[in-house]
């Protein structure tokens, strides 16, 4: 056996946003019966599944040192500490050998945790922060899918490790490939997307999909991951906000993007996020009229600039050549 199965076992919180309107905030801070109550459900639909689902960390602290894991022996989520996250992990698939006392063998993991219905409009943030729980030298690759259902009825996938119900919107994907080297982050990271596509307002459902081929205790993928502090946010303005207030400059650029307020327009901070929702940069300004952006150690491509200030945000495509 070449990993070992830790207890792993969600209680909503609502979490406040200086940037615009909470839409909804789940915080992951208690218990699966809360979680449940509050409208989430579960469903494993690996191949082949185990009993293993989708819950809150209810780990019993201190755990022993080699058994160190979400970032100590305390394990901690990405606020409101100890066990304050939702959790899953490589037992989703399997068989459950009487012998060993643990699961065996391997698969193709498609271990899924479903919001409840939320009314969201184009423009609206969805982000939500998640890590490995291992900081060990071994890393079994690791994926996570955040999906989007927008179906008038909304199907929970039921047909195995291939089927995703009426979830066929992908907003995020951490780590696309299963690469190795920890692509997968070992510290609390944010990924986000913009809600688009829509027709108006849209009761949706959005979905965490742990979605791992070749996975299970024999597999050679598939560890722990845990998730926190979903959040879908209303900003406070359109993306004119940026047209209107500030100029934006030179794009596309080699290295620097200046930002200038066209009627003094204070800068409180700036963000810059890749194709896949993932932050790369976060810019604190404090009110300044006027600042520039060095994306110079970045990729070529393409990235979101936004800019927060006291009178709402905007975001703006940006492109580093």
């Amino acid at each position: 056996m070449k990993k070992t199965l830790l207890s792993i076992l969600f209680l909503s919180a609502a979490l406040g946003s200086a940037n615009g309107q909470v839409v909804f905030g789940f915080g992951f801070d208690g218990t699966d019966q809360a979680m449940d109550a509050a409208g989430w459900s579960r469903t494993n639909q690996s191949n082949p599944a185990t009993t293993v689902v989708w819950g809150n960390a209810d780990y019993d602290v201190p755990l022993p040192a080699n058994q160190a894991i979400f970032g100590g022996t305390s394990p901690q989520g990405q606020t409101g500490g100890v066990n304050s996250f939702a959790v899953v992990n490589y037992a989703s698939t399997g068989v459950f050998d009487p012998e060993e006392d643990d699961y065996v063998g391997s698969g193709n993991i498609s271990n899924w945790l479903i919001t409840p219905a939320i009314t969201v409009a184009n423009g609206d943030v969805v982000s939500f922060y998640t890590r490995k729980g291992t900081d060990g030298a071994n890393d079994y690759a690791d994926r996570l899918e955040l999906r989007m259902s927008t179906a008038a009825t909304h199907t929970n996938p039921s047909g195995g490790a291939t089927d995703v119900g009426s979830f066929t919107t992908v907003g995020v994907t951490v780590n696309p490939t299963l690469a190795t080297g920890f692509v997968y982050p070992k510290t609390w990271t944010k990924y986000s997307f913009t809600v688009s596509g829509l027709s108006g307002a849209t009761a949706v459902k959005f979905a965490f999909r742990y979605f791992v081929t070749n996975g299970g205790p024999e597999g050679s993928n598939s560890d722990i991951i845990g998730i926190d502090t979903f959040s879908v946010d209303r900003t406070l303005s359109t993306n004119d906000f940026l047209a209107n207030n500030f100029s934006i400059y030179p794009n596309p650029t080699t290295g620097i993007i200046n930002v200038n307020s066209k009627n003094n327009t204070a800068i409180n901070s700036i963000q810059v996020t890749d194709l896949n929702g993932r932050v790369v940069k976060t810019l604190a300004r404090d009110g300044v009229h006027e600042t520039q952006v060095n994306i110079a150690d970045l990729t070529s491509g393409m990235y979101f600039l936004n800019v927060q200030t006291d009178l709402g945000s905007g975001s703006s495509k940006i492109i580093k050549n």
